[in-house]
């Protein structure tokens, strides 16, 4: 099972760089995506439903803005769109698919570096999303959580450390708030579990200032994040980076188990 999730920072605009035809030759039976930019109503039928893929989705309410969706080889048995939240579930930002015992979520938790309330609604957002976590865990479901989750979680996660400590992404109670759900409720950091070392090659999100690309100053930020029997079946994961459709990378994963 090969699953891929995806900052676009405008479907759109990933799609007129390139995407789709990068998309075909992946074999991927689900790709996350996250920061759709656009309503149902933008989408065209490659969009909607890439190859043999089938596109779900869960836009925000304001145009342009936010939402998620998900690629599925095979029709879901169920999905859940958002979490009950109705703020939360305005800005699109959680959407489920279930088969069988497997649930996969593409999940876009909010940023907090534009503004002071921003950063509040961050960690409002983190605060009550934690009950559907712990839920989630104790479900006795595999379940894998795919998508932009804003925040870096140790030193080797980006380049610049020791000047963000004090900037939305790199917080320390963002930073205790992840350590959280890997050490109390057992959530597998997927590719940090394959590959423990890895740092530059690690990144997944480059600013568009400063030539941040050009000189990989990135910060890890999206994630793959397991319950621990399906992590375990993770093979292999690579970031890609040999085209650009978005300032996010790819994140592809493979794992034995069967869709």
């Amino acid at each position: 099972m090969r699953v891929i999730s995806l900052n676009l920072n405008g479907i759109r605009s990933a799609a007129s760089k390139g995407l789709y035809p990068w998309l075909e030759k992946q074999g991927a039976d689900l790709v996350c995506l996250q920061e759709l930019k656009a309503q149902l109503a933008d989408l065209t039928p490659e969009m909607r439903a890439p190859g043999d893929l089938t596109g779900h989705f869960h836009p925000a309410e304001k145009k342009g803005y936010s939402g998620v969706g998900i690629y599925t080889r095979r029709t879901p048995d169920t999905l859940v769109e958002g979490l009950g939240i109705t703020d939360i579930d305005a800005e699109g930002r959680y959407l489920e698919a279930r088969f069988g015992n497997l649930s996969v979520v593409s999940l876009y938790l909010p940023s907090g570096s534009s503004s002071d309330e921003r950063q509040a609604a961050k960690f409002s957002f983190m605060e009550r999303f934690l009950p559907r976590l712990e839920a989630l865990a104790a479900s006795g479901r595999d379940v894998l959580l795919c998508g932009d989750w804003n925040i870096a979680h140790q030193a080797m996660d980006l380049k610049n450390w020791k000047s963000n400590q004090k900037n939305s992404g790199f917080l320390p109670e963002e930073r205790a708030w992840l350590g959280d759900l890997f050490a109390r409720l057992g959530w597998v950091d997927v590719y940090r579990r394959l590959y423990p070392e890895h740092t530059g090659e690690a990144y997944t999100w480059w600013s568009n200032r400063g030539q941040a690309w050009a000189r990989n100053v990135g910060w890890r930020i999206d994630y793959q994040i397991a319950t621990p029997v399906l992590a375990a079946k993770a093979r292999s994961a690579f970031v890609y980076k040999d085209q650009r459709f978005s300032d996010h990378a790819p994140l592809v994963v493979d794992y034995d188990h069967a869709l």
